[in-house]
């Protein structure tokens, strides 16, 4: 039976996104992404048949015998290797999910058969891998990629897995919780830095970075706020791209998108370090943890890849 299939799943912060992969083309599936709010305050079971809803419509457009399974870029804290959630309410997010068999639990809403595996791993690790399985780190041995949003997410590949171990990357090659300046790098490469930053320069409260970036074109301190931004980022990452000997640097989040206003800067301060690491925007998107946590389900890949899942 030729299970050509995969769906690849991410799990955001307010939303399901998924799409059927035919991993025999390494493409998504055209007419498969379906992409649903969830209110991750709600019940177990709420949230559940959110994500079992949008799961649906790309099982029965791969037919059930030939769907190799389902990977979840997942959040953390999570049992990757169990498929257990283990939120809390200090993460303010999923915490009625916590302790609950997320794969069993959907394996059984979805009637899936014992043939058909769900799989999870890291957001942030499934949208490195990626982006050097058919995006842009695509032909480098050695990338890091990371996603600028509500909170700062890093992976580094080799290969196309990620390396979580080794003087050569920090542990679990996780960098938000590093120290940086009067804290750690989580609170000067997320969203709440820039509207705190901006707030203190301008006596003016935003939302989030998008009114920010409306506001740059006109407003000095907004484009300084850019420019302080992006030197930051590369005096934190050079070190580390240094030692891991990165070929290009990958960027994605929401934040990813005022590139065009602080991407100079961060690359003024790589050239600073000697530097040669590429950079650039991601290529994927939306779509590069989609395709990489589907990739869990190519049997080569995963043999490679499931010691690493924790």
């Amino acid at each position: 039976m030729n299970r050509k299939f995969a769906i690849g799943t991410d799990i955001g912060g307010s939303h399901i996104s998924c799409a059927l992969i035919d991993m025999e083309q390494e493409i998504i599936v055209p007419g498969s992404f379906t992409q649903l709010d969830v209110d991750n305050k709600a019940q177990a079971g709420e949230i559940l048949s959110v994500f079992s809803r949008a799961l649906r419509r790309p099982i029965e457009l791969a037919g059930r015998s030939r769907l190799a399974g389902i990977g979840f870029a997942m959040p953390g804290p999570f049992d990757y290797a169990a498929g257990i959630a283990r939120f809390t309410p200090e993460v303010a997010k999923y915490e009625n999910l916590y302790n609950v068999n997320v794969g069993a639990r959907l394996k059984v809403m979805l009637d899936l058969d014992p043939a058909c595996e769900l799989r999870f791993m890291n957001d942030a690790a499934c949208f490195a891998v990626g982006e050097a399985w058919t995006g842009l780190a695509a032909g480098h041995r050695r990338s890091v990629a990371v996603t600028l949003g509500t909170g700062f997410g890093s992976a580094f590949t080799d290969g196309g897995l990620p390396v979580i171990e080794g003087d050569e990357v920090p542990g679990d090659g996780c960098c938000w919780h590093l120290p940086y300046h009067h804290g750690i790098a989580d609170d000067y490469f997320s969203t709440r830095w820039f509207v705190k930053h901006y707030g203190i320069k301008s006596g003016i409260t935003c939302t989030g970075v998008k009114e920010i970036v409306e506001r740059a074109s006109t407003d000095p301190l907004a484009m300084e706020v850019f420019e302080v931004f992006g030197k930051n980022l590369g005096d934190f990452l050079g070190p580390w791209l240094q030692k891991f000997d990165a070929g290009i640097l990958v960027i994605g989040g929401s934040i990813a998108g005022s590139f065009n206003l602080f991407g100079k800067y961060l690359e003024e301060s790589l050239k600073k370090q000697n530097l040669r690491t590429q950079t650039g925007l991601s290529r994927l998107k939306d779509n590069a943890a989609i395709t990489g946590s589907a990739r869990l389900l190519d049997p080569d890949f995963w043999q490679r890849v499931k010691s690493l899942i924790k």
